[in-house]
């Protein structure tokens, strides 16, 4: 069906633009964090209300305020979690995995790939997108919350402070894939 009447285009018009504009107010009122794509939950929230914004806008089985109440419930949930994951460990555990090093000192770690599901070819292909085209020139490979890749490279290291604390990273000249934490 191409063209179903009139009343439709104006309803899907009247919907686009009265949710965009719920949609857009309740983002801006809740900050930069609640659009974050920083973990797995984060974008399970986006995609969340990109599809309610759709429903709003394309069924006519979803009244207005229905559909700018659900919006405002999402992004409402969502500012609670991360709210309560800053003050509550327990909650930040809960919510969201922890980055974790997949190469180190130009050696892949097995046992960190298994657990994260990662492959080989996967490193490399990051390590290549990261301009490098050696696994002995690249310091450490990170698997990121939100399911990235950062590759740094053993010009770009440093001290390491951005890795501190991370399993499979002690510091510069430590045991590759050790898996111990550093002491604090």
């Amino acid at each position: 069906m191409v063209f179903d009447s009139w009343s439709g285009i104006i309803r899907t018009v009247v919907a686009a633009v009265v949710a965009y504009a719920v949609l857009v107010t309740v983002l801006r009122l809740s900050g930069k964090r609640t659009l974050a794509k920083m973990n797995a939950f984060d974008l399970v929230v986006t995609v969340a209300l990109g599809s309610t914004l759709a429903t709003v806008v394309l069924s006519s089985d979803v009244a207005l305020a229905e559909g700018g109440l659900a919006l405002a419930l999402l992004v409402a949930l969502q500012f609670a979690v991360a709210w309560l994951a800053i003050r509550s460990a327990r909650v930040r555990r809960l919510i969201k995995s922890e980055p974790t090093v997949v190469l180190r000192d130009g050696r892949l770690l097995e046992q960190p790939m298994r657990r994260q599901r990662v492959t080989a070819s996967e490193v490399r292909q990051a390590v290549r997108a990261g301009g490098s085209g050696a696994l002995e020139d690249v310091a450490a490979v990170v698997l990121e919350t939100d399911g990235s890749f950062s590759v740094i490279s053993r010009q770009k290291l440093g001290a390491g402070s951005a890795l501190a604390g991370l399993t499979g990273f002690a510091g510069p000249g430590d045991s590759a894939g050790s898996g111990h934490r550093p002491s604090r």
